[in-house]
């Protein structure tokens, strides 16, 4: 199954990922390499968690980033 993640870069360098059709699924890494490595697990315990707990796994759903100017 894919997933896709939303990479953010803080000022200090370092990346947090989240998974938007995994609410609460979250990771970072020192490095985009590293991030990606450690989300894959959090996704895989995130998964693991919801079928332990009889929680259906939605789809990856349809999305679109948008840009808004203020």
């Amino acid at each position: 199954m894919n997933w896709k993640m939303l990479f953010e870069k803080s000022p200090d360098g370092w990346f947090t990922v989240t998974v938007p059709s995994l609410p609460g699924c979250i990771s970072q890494g020192k490095t985009r390499a590293e991030a990606v490595q450690n989300i894959k697990e959090a996704i895989e315990l995130h998964l693991n968690s919801l079928a332990e707990d009889g929680i259906p796994i939605r789809e990856e759903r349809k999305t679109e980033m948008v840009s808004v100017r203020l």
